[in-house]
């Protein structure tokens, strides 16, 4: 059998319904109801975390590229500019009259931050950390003699979903719903719950991975935090237009890509599992982050987990 990769956990193959578990609240009519199939993967159970990303840096600083893979021009200008670096000013361009200056300085960087989700990294970047991911895993396996294992990705918006509602269909949130607090009345991600009122869970800006309960699949934060970058282009109608086994929808002349999940500075209606948005491909926000997926290779029937 595949490996399990290390910090992943395995979601397993099936059916549910993508799209709306609630009321369209703003009509946009971006998320109506499709029931797909999706094979069984990989997915990390938390955001990439800042001293992750680090070690991505260091690796970056020192040229160690060795089995990364074929890099477009593109990709290469970036590492030769360092533009695999997030950008810290996010916590200062954000938000207009906003004391941002000590994020900027200590949030990726200072030993404080280590296991907070790391932002700043658009959509581009993300993609590259996941092609060096995958060369420094598979050089490794190489050099103890074992096969390699498939690439690094970015989930589908599909997946994501699929992931974030943990076998909970039509669930408008990952740990069920449709209520953002347990009965003890302790919020149940984090986000914010009311107008300027952003430390009701806890935390001012992002939490620490695994702060919250996981999902029924082993994910934490799939709600709330920070939002996370998919690999499709946004498209309003991709639903209806997709495939319904395993969609996604690619598109390289969209700028626009998938976020999905909702962030710490976010009101609940962008923390359920069916509601899309996006940001520009070459945009970094203080509340965009990403993880990793990874195909499993396979029967995909279930009892193979």
């Amino acid at each position: 059998l595949q490996v399990e990769p290390y910090g992943m956990v395995t979601v397993p193959g099936g059916t549910f319904h993508m799209g709306q578990s609630d009321q369209d609240v703003p009509a946009t009519q971006i998320n109506f109801n499709k029931q797909v199939t999706i094979g069984g993967f990989y997915m990390d159970d938390s955001e990439i975390t800042n001293n992750e990303y680090r070690q991505y840096q260091v690796a970056m600083d020192a040229a160690d590229t060795a089995g990364i893979g074929r890099l477009s021009q593109e990709e290469i200008n970036m590492i030769a500019t360092k533009k695999y670096l997030p950008d810290t000013v996010v916590w200062m361009r954000d938000f207009t009259y906003h004391m941002g200056d000590p994020l900027m300085q200590y949030y990726y960087m200072h030993p404080a931050f280590d296991d907070y989700p790391v932002v700043g990294v658009n959509w581009k970047q993300a993609k590259l950390f996941c092609k060096w991911r995958t060369g420094f895993l598979n050089k490794t396996r190489a050099n103890n003699g074992e096969f390699g294992m498939p690439n690094f990705r970015l989930p589908s918006e599909a997946e994501w979903e699929y992931a974030a509602r943990g076998g909970r269909d039509l669930s408008p949130y990952p740990w069920g719903g449709p209520y953002i607090r347990n009965t003890k009345g302790c919020l149940l991600a984090n986000f914010k719950p009311g107008r300027g009122n952003y430390y009701d869970d806890g935390f001012s800006y992002t939490a620490p991975a695994y702060s919250f309960f996981a999902n029924d699949y082993g994910l934490y934060d799939m709600s709330g935090n920070v939002s996370e970058w998919c690999e499709d282009a946004f498209f309003e109608a991709a639903f209806p237009t997709v495939w319904d086994m395993n969609p996604t929808y690619n598109k390289d002349s969209e700028p626009r890509k998938v976020v999905r999940g909702g962030s710490w500075k976010d009101i609940s209606y962008y923390l359920q599992t069916g509601t899309r948005t996006y940001e520009y491909q070459d945009t970094a926000r203080s509340f965009v982050g990403f993880r990793c997926a990874m195909i499993y290779l396979g029967r995909s029937s279930g009892d193979e987990f």
